[in-house]
């Protein structure tokens, strides 16, 4: 059986673009951040990053954050984390062949050029600008079936899959017509509805129009989705394993989406007195 025989259902949606890796550089990421629409650059051919075996070999005593939450697209909760070694997530079957959880690992490795360029299979320092504040370069690593529920960033994403694949359904800006949860809790940059693939549209019915304008795609290894700030997105696993680095860079769009902005103050603030995992970056060498 292939990663492909497991797809979920495709629901269709309006058209991504695409570009070329040379495409992209003409155009620039900035310009591309104007636009504002997502789009996918395909890498060229001869980038080759470090697969899963690279990674563990040059980053197995790497501490990262292990997410563990059950494995159900409907699950209320918020993600528990805890540190663990990198070599631990790819060794130990607990891990990988849990029925009942879901389990996926993150680290913001921006203080690690040398790690990140090795990773990628090119240097993505200027491109992205990565190292300044607010910014991150972090690697996520999942297994089978794991569900991010739909929510919005407050940072531009530049997605790279580097092994294995993944299935966003991306839906464009807004705010109450995607029911928010509690602001107060957290949870205001998330949906009451967790899957976009599950709409009721007598209960959710601007949601439902707000949809039929959504994206849709399998991003594949050697493929970057540039997703804009203020956009809803889900994303699920695919393949036995898959390996993703991703860029969140702030800019100033946040100030034309006020709603982006103020959840955004109110969730960091939360976060940090609450103790609530918030992406900051490893220490260099770690």
């Amino acid at each position: 059986m292939t990663d492909r025989d497991n797809d979920p259902p495709i629901i269709g949606g309006l058209p991504v673009p695409r570009l070329s890796f040379d495409e992209f550089l003409a155009f620039g990421r900035r310009a591309l951040i104007r636009a504002d629409v997502p789009v996918v650059i395909t890498l060229p051919e001869d980038v080759r990053g470090l697969g899963h075996d690279g990674i563990a070999e040059r980053l197995g005593d790497l501490t990262v954050t292990l997410f563990t939450e059950p494995s159900d697209k409907q699950n209320t909760k918020r993600w528990t984390t805890r540190d663990i070694r990198l070599r631990e997530f790819f060794t130990d079957d607990r891990y990988q062949n849990d029925p009942t959880t879901w389990n996926r690992i993150v680290s913001n490795i921006r203080n690690n050029p040398a790690d990140v360029t090795a990773v990628l299979g090119f240097d993505a320092e200027k491109l992205f600008d990565y190292r300044r504040s607010l910014n991150a370069a972090n690697i996520w690593i999942s297994h089978r079936g794991v569900f991010t529920q739909s929510h919005f960033d407050e940072l531009e994403n530049f997605n790279i899959a580097l092994e294995g694949r993944k299935r966003f359904v991306i839906a464009p800006p807004g705010f109450w017509e995607y029911a928010p949860r509690s602001i107060r809790r957290g949870f205001g940059d998330k949906s009451q509805v967790f899957d976009f693939d599950a709409v009721d549209p007598g209960r959710h019915p601007r949601l439902a129009a707000k949809l039929t304008r959504r994206r849709e795609l399998i991003l594949e290894p050697g493929e970057m989705l540039y997703l804009p700030l203020g956009w809803w997105h889900q994303a699920e696993s695919l393949a036995e394993m898959n390996i993703n680095m991703n860029f969140w860079l702030r800019d100033p769009k946040i100030f034309r989406r006020p709603y982006v902005l103020g959840v955004a103050l109110y969730t960091a603030a939360y976060r940090k007195v609450k103790g609530v995992y918030n992406y900051q970056p490893a220490e260099a060498g770690s």
